[in-house]
């Protein structure tokens, strides 16, 4: 039973990381179209992507970090 509920942990982990890659292309998406249209510059534009990108790991890295201590919470019990 333990390990059915370290799978499902895995699976809701891994969904959301899904979600947050999502956010992001959206997110890279609306960048790119704002320099496209002249409203930011190519640098702003650079940065802005490198901020997302950012961002993104560190919420991955969250994820990742949950998902671990709920696994090793799950199969201590």
């Amino acid at each position: 039973r333990r390990r059915e509920l370290v799978k499902l942990v895995k699976k809701i982990g891994e969904e959301s990381k899904i979600s947050i890659r999502n956010e992001r292309r959206g997110a890279n998406d609306l960048v790119k179209q704002l320099e496209k249209e002249g409203e930011v510059s190519q640098d702003e534009m650079h940065r802005g992507l490198s901020k997302i990108q950012q961002m993104t790991d560190e919420a991955i890295k969250a994820v990742d970090d949950i998902l671990s201590d709920k696994e090793t919470e799950i199969l201590e019990f």
